[in-house]
């Protein structure tokens, strides 16, 4: 029971306790612009696990099957239909691998920075993620494109995931061969939403990309191969010597050469393609040739195998720009 009447230092006293919270060590509220940079953040990790660069070069593919199969540019509408529904289901299919990959990419120095790796974005959240982004590129694909396209982007995430992440990945060093068979389906889709069907030209074009997958990524293994190997990944050039990796790097990349010319005859490129698809296939067979000698002979130079993946890049970059720009010779 109060026997005094209350101060008004009291009700001051009471008024200030609000304010004194924030001068007595209590961590200030954030700021509008640290909530926003807080939700760049974020999204940044969301779109870092659908590894956008993977991205860029399976539709560096995409277009020039597209201009292909119409025999020239297609609607704007259909191409950016297909490249949004492309995008969605290749962020979906790299999702899933961080998911399934996370506890070897926190081993790896390559990958240690991944999102799932350094807690920015917990395993719940990209699961439900890369579910959610595949389901949206399938119905995409099958409501604005056309079923044809949705069953083949069903198949190149399945591929990935099940295919190449969960059976391949760790059992085989023939993993990236098979597996990087999912990374050749952005032509068959491209191809299928412009015609509804697939035809030889677009599986010629998906051998291109088969044959070019091994002396693409196995140059960056050899870079990575103490990674790989602490992970228990055994990718080729982690359980072979360099001389035989760097001879099945230019088997594959003739057979490569092989199904480029193949489209001459078949798709009725004309012989500036041709011309362009020999001078960069020998060059870049040169390239992986150039490699082996470093391989079985140290006098030739350091090995520098990432000569080689760069190289790659820029092949397959010019080859399928060659086949978009072949179709508007008046020839």
């Amino acid at each position: 029971m109060r026997t005094t009447s209350p101060s008004p230092l009291d009700d001051a006293g009471a008024s200030a306790r609000p304010a004194d919270r924030w001068t007595s060590g209590a961590v200030p509220a954030p700021s509008a612009a640290d909530r926003a940079r807080a939700i760049v953040h974020v999204l940044g990790a969301y779109v870092a696990l659908t590894k956008p660069r993977i991205i860029e070069l399976l539709l560096v593919t995409t277009i020039p099957t597209m201009i292909l199969a119409d025999r020239a540019f297609p609607s704007i509408g259909l191409v950016l239909a297909t490249l949004v529904g492309g995008t969605a289901a290749a962020g979906s299919a790299n999702t899933l691998n961080c998911y399934l990959d996370r506890d070897i990419d926190q081993i790896m120095n390559r990958t240690k920075r991944r999102p799932l790796v350094t807690g920015e974005i917990s395993p719940r959240a990209a699961l439900v993620f890369g579910t959610v982004l595949g389901v949206l590129a399938l119905g995409w694909f099958a409501l604005v494109v056309n079923v044809a396209s949705a069953l083949l982007t069903g198949g190149a995430i399945l591929m990935y995931v099940i295919g190449y992440t969960m059976i391949l990945k760790r059992r085989t060093p023939q993993n990236i061969v098979w597996g990087g068979a999912a990374g050749c389906m952005p032509v068959l889709i491209g191809w299928s939403a412009v015609t509804g069907s697939v035809s030889w030209t677009p599986v010629l074009l998906f051998g291109v990309i088969f044959f070019w997958t091994p002396p693409h990524y196995w140059p960056l293994s050899m870079k990575f191969r103490k990674d790989y190997a602490a992970a228990g990944v055994p990718m080729l050039p982690v359980v072979a010597a360099d001389t035989l990796v760097a001879r099945e790097m230019i088997a594959y990349a003739v057979a490569m050469v092989g199904c480029s010319l193949l489209l001459v005859p078949v798709a009725h490129m004309t012989w500036v393609y041709a011309l362009v698809a020999l001078v960069l296939g020998a060059w870049f067979v040169w390239s992986c040739i150039s490699l082996y000698r470093r391989a079985a002979d140290p006098s030739h130079g350091k090995l520098n195998a990432m000569k080689v993946f760069h190289a790659s890049i820029t092949y397959l970059t010019l080859i399928f720009v060659a086949v978009a720009v072949d179709v508007f010779l008046p020839f």
